[in-house]
């Protein structure tokens, strides 16, 4: 398997408007997984997989849409499908192979859960539901734990944003970083931002960020959130527009936003601000492309879900088109 260049490419996202958007979607997976490096018949399964949701968004649900992405962490591919509704009365018999409610053979989740390394599904009535398969062709890895979107604005083939995650001492540490703007002088940004995260990601938060600063600053600048999750906590160094939000199954228990500033402009004294979080909970830091108002009523179905599946989800239902939008979550660590 070849390496995927870093950093990874943003998400593809497929609306499900139109039947013929099913045959899009797979095309799209096949080709995100020859991205990945995924060799023999893994991007014939992957584009099944593709086929699989999509067709049950086109006949099922209400605003669906397919996001294709390398995997979080490792190598491989993702695929989620998400919509608004009208979700599954009865999920297990939907998993289960020969249900249909359409006259089809009724294949669908249960041939995913097979071919899929990881398959993750949440429903609720009349919410909708989110659906992730994530799909490792060398038995790796696929990530449990986080979850990521990088979603360039409509019209532009570039992303401004840009979100990693590295395994580091005694926990994870992650960047989400929005260049100025958006299109290719943002993406520029962002992708000089990332490079020098992956090569310091094991340092200190603030060092991390005066380096990214001296590194912006023959760019337009970024806003830039560092977290540092090990077992128990969590620290969070932003400037500029980045939020990080630490959940429980009930509400959003904390906000915590970067300070007033450009990385590569007017960098503030970069200051760390620690959270204690238990084991299971889940933390979402995310640009200023999703509006910042669903973690002041967010609904239940949202707080529920699982790392792998809340960023397609609150993106899905909250992210401004005419901007990037990246959402990156982690689970607490034992």
């Amino acid at each position: 398997m070849t390496p995927l260049p870093y950093p990874r490419p943003p998400t593809v996202h497929v609306p499900i408007d139109h039947y013929s958007a099913v045959h899009l979607a797979t095309t799209h997976a096949r080709e995100m997984a020859v991205r990945c490096g995924m060799e023999a018949s893994w991007p014939d399964r992957a584009a099944a997989v593709a086929s699989e949701l999509a067709s049950n968004l086109d006949k099922h649900a209400t605003d669906g849409i397919v996001y294709l992405q390398p995997l979080p962490m490792g190598e491989g591919l993702e695929i989620l499908a998400v919509d608004r509704g009208p979700g599954m009365a009865e999920l297990q018999r939907c998993l289960t192979d020969g249900y249909t409610t359409t006259g089809t053979l009724g294949t669908g989740l249960g041939a995913v859960g097979r071919v899929a390394t990881d398959f993750l599904i949440r429903t609720e009535v009349p919410e909708g539901t989110v659906t992730s398969a994530r799909i490792s062709a060398v038995g790796g890895t696929t990530a449990p734990g986080t979850g990521m979107v990088c979603l360039p604005a409509d019209g532009e083939q570039e992303c401004g944003d840009g979100c990693a995650v590295f395994e580091t001492d005694g926990g994870l540490t992650a960047a989400v970083v929005d260049g100025l703007g958006h299109g290719e002088a943002a993406a520029r940004a962002t992708r000089s931002a990332l490079h020098v995260f992956r090569d310091m990601s094991d340092q200190p938060l603030p060092d991390i960020m005066r380096s990214l600063h001296r590194s912006l600053r023959r760019t337009r600048g970024a806003a830039v959130g560092l977290v540092r999750l090990t077992p128990g906590g969590v620290e969070f160094c932003g400037v500029g527009n980045i939020r990080l939000c630490l959940l429980s199954v009930h509400h959003v228990r904390r906000r915590l936003d970067g300070r007033p500033g450009v990385v590569g402009w007017n960098l503030p004294t970069p200051q760390v601000q620690t959270a204690a979080v238990e084991p299971g909970q889940i933390l979402l830091a995310h640009s200023d492309g999703i509006e910042s108002r669903w973690s002041h009523d967010p609904s239940p179905f949202l707080l529920r879900l699982p790392a792998e599946l809340l960023p397609a989800a609150v993106a899905h239902r909250h992210r401004r088109s005419r901007d990037d939008a990246t959402a990156l979550s982690l689970t607490g660590l034992r």
